[in-house]
């Protein structure tokens, strides 16, 4: 079988992806880009992705996926910053940050897809590429491939999402080979992808966050096959895995949580016997989740933890997670984790503090332009993701909650995490979102936000209800908000600051 990349009904094969990168390289080349350049694409799951992407490298330049969620002013920060000398653009994308490229840019605009228009519900007009822009296609064709040896590899620069600040992008030098090795023995092991021409995978989250991005860009050079799903549908997703044996996914706990929600006669519906490994990250995955996953699916439900800054540090597998409800995972063989208190001081087995972790397959990394920031995640050689947790006594990692998302109400440390999992339990809960907000008498008090299923409408004393016999009494949210639909990224996390500046604009 020929390794190629699908999405809707349009195939690329393998070897016209290389061509493709390869006359891509040319072209960036002879505009004057290469080591340490950059290359924005502002692109949802489409070919075009992995062309500039691949061809970035090739170069020695910076890939730098920009969110497409983004307004014009956090696009135009991103692309500022990254000091991008050139563009790749859907075309229905491109009104809303057209006057937030800075002068200079080289745009290449690339035809929505129809697949992509469907999925979104886009007007048909918006998905040409306009006149008098740079058509990608159409400009690729035009170019000689890349016919010098390629530079040291940079990982693609990927911007942070933040929620403590504007996107802070993260800039590794190139990987040294003994690096580049370590990052093999990584993802054959956290992602289960060598080069094997068997694997099948569907890519269901958005490529432009850190751990979607990283393993479509092996998942596509694998040699296997790899579907891009425009959004993710649940129902849909059981019926591409079916339809393609898909033997792989790479998945978020959210992405689970829905699935779960679907009738029993949906669940049974499809074949779902050809999968062999599925693993998840980005957010936590509440353990009554997990256990009914693996109940399902059996048991190649496995899971990683680690950041942008840092790739994966720990790994967990099904067989694990059901001895040790919970964790997230063991230290990989080459990482290390350990837990501080407020003062620097390491913590002992089941202590409670900040984690700090190293993956010694990664370059260093700057926050370009923030040296002061870089300093400040940094203790011991080791860098914090911002998470608050603990090591058992056989070494594995639970995580409490983000360090800025953690709720101190009257003297008392509560981890938001812990709630969530107990409400998207809730049946007619379709998402949720506990974060604090300021409270007179305690500092901080609990804020729950609901999202109903549809057909569902829970009222606050029923939310109570279900909350009271579960858990403590201190962590019941005082308040209780419902919402059509909470503001999530495709990577599964909520934008919490949206849901309290919302609050706080009311009260």
């Amino acid at each position: 079988m020929i390794g190629r990349i699908i999405s809707g009904e349009r195939e690329l094969p393998h070897p016209e992806l290389t061509q493709r990168v390869a006359q891509a390289a040319s072209g960036l080349a002879a505009l004057g880009i290469g080591a340490d350049g950059a290359v924005a694409m502002v692109l949802r799951n489409d070919f075009a992705f992995f062309e500039a992407a691949m061809a970035a490298t090739l170069v020695g330049a910076y890939a730098v996926p920009v969110n497409w969620h983004f307004k014009s002013d956090e696009a135009g920060h991103v692309i500022r910053d990254c000091g991008a000398r050139a563009m790749v653009i859907h075309a229905d994308l491109l009104p809303a940050i057209s006057d937030a490229i800075p002068t200079g840019v080289e745009l290449f605009v690339v035809a929505t897809p129809p697949e992509i228009r469907d999925a979104y519900g886009l007007d048909p007009a918006t998905c040409d590429v306009p006149a008098g822009a740079t058509d990608w296609d159409a400009w690729l064709a035009e170019q000689k491939p890349w016919d010098a040896p390629p530079e040291p590899v940079r990982t693609n620069m990927i911007y942070t999402s933040g929620t403590t600040g504007l996107p802070k992008g993260v800039q590794r030098e190139p990987a040294t080979e003994a690096m580049v090795s370590r990052m093999g023995e990584m993802v054959s092991l956290v992602f289960d992808i060598g080069s094997n021409a068997d694997m099948r995978t569907v890519v269901t989250g958005p490529v432009y966050h850190s751990a979607p991005n990283f393993y479509a860009l092996y998942a596509a050079q694998s040699g296997g096959l790899v579907i891009l799903q425009p959004r993710f549908e649940a129902e849909e997703l059981l019926a591409l895995v079916e339809r393609h044996r898909i033997t792989h996914l790479h998945m978020v706990p959210t992405m689970f949580v829905r699935l779960l929600k679907l009738p029993d006669a949906v669940k049974q519906r499809y074949d779902l016997s050809s999968l062999k490994f599925a693993v998840h990250a980005a957010a936590p995955c509440p353990s009554e989740v997990k256990r009914r996953m693996i109940e399902w699916w059996g048991p190649v439900i496995n899971e990683y933890y680690g950041g942008t800054e840092t790739g994966a540090v720990v790994f967990v597998t099904s067989e694990e997670a059901l001895k040790k409800p919970g964790t997230v995972g063991k230290p990989l063989s080459f990482a290390t984790v350990r837990i501080y208190d407020e003062a620097g001081a390491v913590l002992p087995a089941g202590e409670i503090g900040e984690v700090y972790v190293w993956n010694e397959g990664f370059p260093d990394f700057v926050y370009r332009g923030l040296d002061e920031k870089r300093r400040q995640v940094g203790r011991d050689g080791l860098v914090t993701c911002g998470d608050i947790g603990y090591l058992d006594e056989d070494g594995y990692l639970f995580l409490c909650d983000r360090a800025w998302d953690m709720v101190i109400s009257g003297g008392v440390n509560i981890y938001p995490a812990e709630i969530e999992a107990v409400l998207i339990d809730m049946p007619g809960v379709q998402d949720c979102a506990v974060f604090g907000i300021p409270d007179e008498e305690f500092g901080e008090s609990l804020c729950a936000y609901v999202q109903p299923e549809v057909g569902h409408e829970p009222t606050v004393d029923e939310v109570r209800g279900w909350l009271e016999p579960r858990l403590a009494k201190y962590k019941l949210p005082r308040t209780i908000e419902f919402a059509a639909e909470l503001p999530r990224e495709d990577s599964g996390k909520i934008f919490k600051r949206r849901r309290r500046a919302t609050l706080a604009a009311v009260q």
